[in-house]
């Protein structure tokens, strides 16, 4: 058995939800945050058998897509008196979104 770790962006999370659910997956949902742009993540848990290990990883990256976003890029140093120099700030597209994946295994598993 292995325990599936998967973070998404939340603009994801309907459909992967949606389609693992029709796969006959069942999972755990958890609201998580990014480090980078704190950006809004669904983090989700899953414990399945060996053989389909494969076929969840399949669906969550055929359903989590990578996309470019706006974000605020801002100079370092300018900082003064409390306020932000907002005139030195840039917009910037980043891509973000796809997902990242960890299994690990399990040496115990009981549903109580």
């Amino acid at each position: 058995m292995k325990l599936v770790l998967a973070i998404i962006n939340n603009d994801d999370s309907p459909i992967v939800t949606a389609q693992l659910t029709k796969a006959g997956f069942y999972m755990t949902k958890i609201a998580s945050t990014g480090g980078f742009l704190t950006s809004g993540n669904t983090t989700f848990m899953s414990g399945v058998e060996d053989d389909k290990v494969d076929e969840i990883i399949e669906i969550i990256s055929k359903f989590s897509k990578k996309r470019l976003q706006p974000s605020v890029a801002q100079s370092a140093g300018l900082f003064t008196g409390g306020s932000h120099d907002m005139s030195s700030s840039s917009v910037q597209e980043v891509l973000v979104g796809g997902g990242t994946i960890f299994v690990l295994n399990v040496e115990r598993f009981e549903h109580v």
